[in-house]
């Protein structure tokens, strides 16, 4: 059968088309792979398989992909800042390529040493922008005047404080059921990234919100019923709440920068600036790396400088 463009889009021979779809499937079954990261790495070995196809003259198989050169993965990389990719979509598409050929050497089916020797470009990871403090305390006064429905208003001022209270994800928050938050809860387990579970304290304002807003919420539920819920009584989508924080934010003249995941950014700034330790916020927040909490302390530092410059007179000469 003569190589071309296959089912799920890609440019190669049958049995290189064969072992990218088993691979989808390792990455979906085995490796937990969410769907937005397996439609991100398919389009990228779609586009990787298609520059191939082009720098080649014909579509790769297996053997073409074992002979790639190092010189040929960065004319590929070269070609993508051509067309205008930035570091961090570059770097990703580095992430996609080696794990098929990882995967593709673990499983007998080819092997390519010069992928190892591939440097994934550099993207600097843009620093948390967390709400001032009273920009937070504003928001979370206001959001229960605001919606149609006062149950609404009530589920979102106890969804916001629980992501600024607890410096929960917003898919930790409203993954939550009835039965992980009881009345009087000291403490909270979240299911983070990669299934990673930690326990969070819980601060009294926050169960407080959460108590006001089940005593009027219109659906009832057990244990196993979600904690927020949308109007018809399903669970509350991600899309939802932050629909929510675009209103209100628009009403309460606040930057776009007020986000749900911004409140968390603000509960590990705010907690920093306190003189919170930061391996004690690592642990909060569930990064699985020191330094990804670290980020926090550039944020810390650059709001100090902010407030030298405003407030020093020699600053202000």
């Amino acid at each position: 059968m003569a190589g071309g463009v296959h089912s799920l889009g890609f440019a190669c021979q049958p049995d290189a088309a064969e072992a990218l779809e088993r691979w989808g499937r390792w990455l979906e079954h085995e490796r937990g792979a969410s769907a937005h990261t397996l439609r991100s790495y398919r389009a990228d070995l779609a586009g990787f398989l298609a520059f191939v196809t082009e720098h080649r003259g014909r579509p790769p198989g297996l053997n073409d992909l074992g002979a790639l050169g190092l010189g040929d993965f960065r004319a590929w990389l070269a070609a993508r800042a051509d067309d205008g990719a930035g570091a961090a979509t570059r770097s990703r598409g580095v992430s996609g390529v080696r794990s098929f050929f990882r995967w593709a050497d673990r499983s007998g089916l080819l092997h390519n040493p010069a992928i190892a020797l591939l440097t994934a470009p550099k993207a600097r990871r843009p620093l948390p922008r967390p709400l001032a403090a009273d920009d937070a305390a504003l928001l979370l006064e206001e959001a229960a005047t605001v919606p149609e429905a006062p149950w609404i208003g009530l589920r979102d001022r106890a969804l916001f404080t629980l992501l600024y209270g607890c410096g929960l994800r917003i898919s930790e928050a409203i993954g939550l059921n009835r039965g992980d938050l009881p009345a009087g809860a000291a403490s909270v387990r979240v299911l983070g990234k990669g299934g990673k579970q930690r326990d969070v304290p819980v601060l009294p304002a926050v169960g407080e919100a959460v108590a006001a807003y089940l005593a009027a919420v219109p659906w009832g539920g057990g244990r196993d019923a979600p904690l927020f819920v949308g109007a018809k009584g399903d669970r509350l989508s991600p899309d939802v709440a932050r629909r929510q924080m675009r209103h209100l934010r628009a009403l309460l003249g606040l930057p776009d920068s007020a986000t749900p995941h911004a409140l968390r950014h603000s509960f590990a700034t705010h907690l920093l600036g306190g003189g919170a330790d930061l391996r004690a916020i690592q642990d909060l927040l569930g990064h699985a790396s020191l330094s990804t909490t670290q980020r926090y302390t550039d944020v810390d530092a650059e709001h100090l400088l902010s407030v030298y410059e405003t407030a020093h007179p020699r600053a202000r000469r």
